[in-house]
């Protein structure tokens, strides 16, 4: 299991957006960067900045990724024919965490993580314990029968302030999510706006 090293609202307030879209979110009280020095007037970013923080929003998104798990994924997207950027998209929302997370299974991408970690979720009725594990189109994923009445899934369908995209089926009362297809930068529901352009511009140039 991969440890997270920041906090998750420090990621929002880092980035300056509230990039999950949660009420919960201190960036709707204190719109600055944490620590002593956060409520100084942020300077201009250069190109470098600008592609930088594009790669460390898409990166904590996703439950704060190390780098060297990032690195991966984004050669894998370069090798594969079309848009990197695009396609980088599209293996992000592949992983089964995301897609616990995007199916209102949990209510945050990091419980998402811990959810598959524990041993919670299924996939084509096989127990599949790893949150990077890569979902095919057609493929069901489901959560363990005995954990359907957890308390952290039972909040996470009732939420309201997000919505199942139409990449998925799925079915709250059976528990069970259908990745129908991979999803385009479009039809991922960002709470903000993502681009996966700058962070191509930042891993050709470094």
């Amino acid at each position: 299991m991969t440890k997270r090293t920041a906090a998750k609202y420090k990621i929002d307030r880092r980035m300056g957006e509230n990039i999950w879209g949660r009420a919960k979110s201190p960036l709707n009280k204190r719109e600055y960067g944490p620590g002593q020095h956060g409520q100084r007037r942020k300077g201009k970013l250069s190109d470098f900045g600008t592609q930088l923080r594009a790669k460390q929003k898409l990166k904590g998104y996703y439950g704060d990724l190390t780098e060297k798990q990032f690195r991966r994924i984004y050669a894998e997207a370069e090798r594969v024919k079309g848009d990197t950027g695009e396609n980088l998209v599209g293996l992000l929302e592949r992983r089964l965490d995301a897609i616990v997370y995007r199916a209102k299974f949990v209510p945050t991408i990091f419980a998402a993580r811990q959810f598959v970690n524990h041993g919670h979720v299924e996939v084509n009725g096989q127990r599949v314990n790893i949150a990077s594990y890569r979902v095919k189109e057609g493929d069901v994923v489901s959560i363990r029968e005995r954990s359907r009445q957890l308390a952290i899934v039972l909040e996470a369908v009732a939420l309201t302030e997000r919505d199942v995209p139409d990449y998925l089926e799925v079915d709250h009362n059976k528990m069970t999510a259908t990745f129908v297809r991979t999803p385009a930068l479009g039809d991922v529901p960002y709470a903000v706006q993502m681009e996966p352009n700058l962070v191509v511009e930042f891993y050709a140039k470094n």
